[in-house]
């Protein structure tokens, strides 16, 4: 350990006394939201810029009276505090206004992905009990695909125009001709919300099934974003967050959204992700700050290198996913001084953070946690003669748990019965209670720390893989292949992809009976259809049977092994390939491809 080092530390010392007089949770009846956050933002830096997306900017007094004038359009709809409304749109200063308008008068915003059609959309609408739907014209389409098929009636749809040149549907309401003629007046509900009420619905693949709403109260949205804001990000209005991250997750909107709402720094609002035009925006806008997932980074990385990749005024970021294999030098090829990798998710009671700036670690956490020992095998928790878990060695990786207790409770998700399933009980002592994360991780040494543990990720467990930012589920995607009238069984797996970050989806299907071959061509069709793109199988095996087991469980075990090798395997294999809306027959020439890292997926 150099001076440097310990300098370094010692210097955080004040950061994290700040940090733990914040994260202190608060008596959650006290009157607190964010939109009050944004309120005081705006009466402290009125003029300054709140929002950057592409020609349109905001400043934060903008925003603030475009949200108070949504908030009393959605009032006058009959939207008050506790009603959910369901918000589908993709990223745009419409959808922070929208949030801060919900959030003003205690309504709940259930944050539904906007690659969802079909069923799954479906299904998010009506499970979370909405009220109302606020949807960009830009997803026209998709709403339009289930309206009829979910419990609202005409008048519960709300557009809010893309561009100029959009056109509201004339089954929907126009939202901002609703609140053009509404003064920017706040709302006196927004007086009566606490820390208790629900700010949002976060939807989650989980482990099985369609979507799961994961609930966000305000208490933990608050804790979250001001964890980012002080100790992660650290920024200040004088900064400027480049944001390209769907805001429906919880990473762009808490993380990054969030800090910004406390701090008053400027967010640089992208529709999606460009690895060509990144630089490029953080020079011309002069980012200070920036929020990733790993594949974002990865991407990064993976573009042709330049001399003056480091002359960029970037210096800070937030996220996770950067693996340690490329940690330390995609931080010296683009200058950054400081990664704050984080672990936690929507849903759970447990957040790790690097706000001591060390090197490939998600950090220490103040949460209570324990990594036992898990069998994965069996796919279960180990368990001691007396029935109780077994904490495993230091540097050993073991699934990670958090205590629940009134001061970090775990909120779960809509649906009971899904919560009580990521519960374990008497793990420790009789009665006692812990969230099961489903991810593995380890203790790791990186030097003087004050005294406080550091963690390492080290893989997911269950049934999800994650692909393009995204969780997937495995029985899902199944469920719906087994929907294409020529497969009778499908076994949906992850697979690694040489360059890639994540985990590609395979599918081993088997065909009906008296099927010889697929039609690709309609299966290719029907997948795009019915799946979104991060969720639609890369590979394809066509398989003359599954292997089950004695319950009748798939096995996935040699079909992972085996992935997409050719030389492992005799059955026909398919692949979407990069750019392509149809799968094609696998040969060893794109095989080749594939394992030189130069497939691009």
């Amino acid at each position: 350990m150099g001076i440097a080092d310990f300098a370094s530390v010692l210097g955080d010392i004040p950061t994290l006394l700040t940090l733990k007089k914040g994260m202190k949770p608060r008596p959650l009846d006290d009157v607190d939201c964010f939109g009050r956050h944004v309120s005081a933002t705006a009466a402290k830096y009125g003029n300054q810029t709140a929002v950057i997306f592409g020609e349109r900017s905001l400043t934060w007094r903008e925003l603030n009276d475009q949200s108070c004038k949504y908030a009393g359009a959605l009032a006058n709809l009959g939207i008050g505090r506790g009603d959910v409304v369901s918000l589908m749109m993709e990223n745009r200063p419409d959808f922070i206004t929208m949030c801060v308008a919900l959030n003003k008068i205690g309504a709940v915003a259930a944050l539904i992905n906007n690659n969802l059609r079909e069923k799954p959309l479906q299904h998010c609408i009506t499970t979370s009990d909405s009220k109302l739907c606020v949807f960009g014209t830009e997803l026209s389409d998709a709403i339009d695909g289930v309206r009829s098929s979910v419990s609202l009636s005409e008048d519960r749809f709300v557009a809010i125009r893309d561009d100029e040149s959009s056109d509201i549907p004339d089954w929907a309401s126009d939202l901002n001709a609703l609140s053009s003629n509404l003064e920017p007046t706040e709302p006196s509900a927004q007086d009566e919300v606490t820390l208790r009420d629900l700010s949002f619905y976060i939807f989650t693949s989980g482990t099985t099934g369609l979507p799961k709403a994961a609930v966000m109260s305000n208490r933990r949205f608050l804790q979250m974003a001001s964890l980012s804001h002080i100790a992660g990000l650290r920024c200040k209005h004088t900064d400027r967050v480049y944001l390209c991250l769907p805001l429906y997750h919880g990473t762009g909107l808490i993380i990054g959204v969030g800090a910004c709402m406390l701090s008053g720094a400027s967010i640089v609002l992208q529709r999606r992700f460009s690895a060509s035009r990144f630089l490029d925006d953080v020079r011309q806008h002069n980012v200070s700050h920036l929020v990733y997932v790993g594949e974002m980074l990865r991407y990064l990385y993976n573009s042709p290198e330049r001399n003056d990749d480091a002359q960029n005024p970037l210096h800070t970021m937030i996220g996770n996913g950067l693996r340690p294999d490329i940690w330390i030098d995609f931080k010296r090829r683009f200058g950054i001084q400081r990664v704050t990798e984080f672990y936690g998710a929507s849903e759970g009671n447990v957040a790790f953070a690097n706000i001591l700036n060390k090197d490939c670690t998600v950090g220490l956490t103040a949460s209570t946690v324990a990594l036992v020992r898990y069998d994965t095998e069996s796919a279960e928790v180990v368990r001691d003669e007396n029935g109780r878990c077994v904490e495993v060695e230091e540097g050993e990786s073991g699934l990670c748990i958090g205590y629940i207790s009134p001061n970090s409770a775990f909120e779960g998700y809509t649906d009971s019965s899904a919560t009580e399933s990521k519960v374990l009980r008497d793990v420790f002592v009789e009665g006692d209670s812990w969230f099961n994360t489903g991810d593995l991780l380890k203790t790791i040494n990186v030097g003087f720390s004050l005294g406080y543990k550091h963690y390492q990720f080290v893989d997911r467990l269950g049934d999800t893989f994650r692909w393009r930012s995204e969780n997937v589920s495995t029985n899902e995607v199944g469920e719906i292949l087994n929907g294409f009238e020529e497969i009778s069984m499908s076994n949906v797996f992850g697979v690694e992809i040489p360059g890639a970050e994540g985990r590609a989806g395979m599918a081993a299907v088997c065909l009906n009976e008296g099927l010889d071959s697929l039609d690709t061509e309609a299966f290719s069709e029907y997948v795009q259809k019915n799946l979104p793109s991060y969720a639609r199988p890369v590979f394809l095996r066509v398989q003359p049977a599954q292997e089950v087991t004695g319950t009748f469980k798939m096995v996935k075990k040699d079909l992972v092994e085996q992935g997409f090798d050719l030389n492992a395997v005799e059955d026909p294999i398919f692949v979407l390939k990069p750019g392509s809306g149809a799968y094609s027959r696998l040969d060893d020439k794109f095989l080749s491809e594939i394992e030189s890292g130069n497939a691009r997926f």
